[in-house]
């Protein structure tokens, strides 16, 4: 190869390697420009119900009444618990949101939080009446739903996957439970569940590990595969 293609070869490469680290800066100023923009409206939202706006509070409860829903329905697996406990978290939101400070972090999280730590009040307060029901019952429940009900193949098994993993989760303690819904449930990061539980990144990743080894356990013990 001749000196000159070399040359030609290099410049070519060095070409490629500044688009690409010119495409990921763009790539990056772009998400960070879309989280600033979420953080501003978020703050925003917070000021307007501050201000006693009763629209920014209707649109504060729309806007993420299904992620607490779901976080206390992962961490107690009983409906009516957690519809209950969805409308305790906002009625705390309601009445502690200035407390919320925008420089500390994000809005989600500071809700996260919130529904966590009324999530573990609860679970103290009830841990004596509370009995876990066996994973045999809830086969036995999705048994005589399947005689009762027809459903596509493919349906029934994902229902059915679901329904165990969610009976699973009430297995782990309560420490490991919350880091698996935090992670794999409502896809949170690690720094963002960290400042949730209040722990440092490598203790949530050590119970996110340890919670999805217990789950992987237990539903093996009932021959679940997902």
């Amino acid at each position: 190869m001749s000196a000159a293609a070399v040359a030609q070869l290099s410049l070519s490469s060095k070409t490629s390697l500044s688009s690409k680290a010119i495409g990921a800066a763009w790539n990056w100023a772009q998400v960070a420009a879309g989280t600033a923009q979420r953080l501003d409206s978020e703050t925003t939202l917070v000021e307007r119900c501050l201000s006693g706006e009763q629209g920014a509070w209707e649109e504060l409860v729309k806007a993420h009444t299904r992620r607490v829903h779901s976080i206390c329905y992962r961490f107690t697996g009983r409906e009516n618990e957690a519809q209950d406990l969805t409308q305790e978290v906002f009625l705390r939101v309601f009445r502690t949101l200035g407390s919320f400070r925008s420089g500390e972090g994000s809005f989600l999280v500071w809700l996260t939080r919130l529904t966590r730590n009324l999530l573990v009040d609860h679970y103290r307060r009830t841990k004596h009446e509370r009995v876990t029901d066996a994973i045999e019952d809830k086969l036995a429940v999705l048994e005589e739903k399947t005689s009762q009900h027809s459903r596509t193949e493919g349906l029934l098994a994902g229902r059915e996957a679901g329904e165990l993993i969610q009976a699973a989760l009430q297995k782990l303690s309560p420490e490991l439970r919350e880091a698996v819904i935090l992670r794999d449930i409502q896809e949170l990061e690690y720094r963002e569940i960290a400042r949730v539980l209040e722990v440092p990144e490598g203790t949530v990743k050590s119970r996110l590990n340890r919670g999805r080894a217990e789950l992987a356990r237990v539903l093996r013990r009932n021959k679940v595969t997902v």
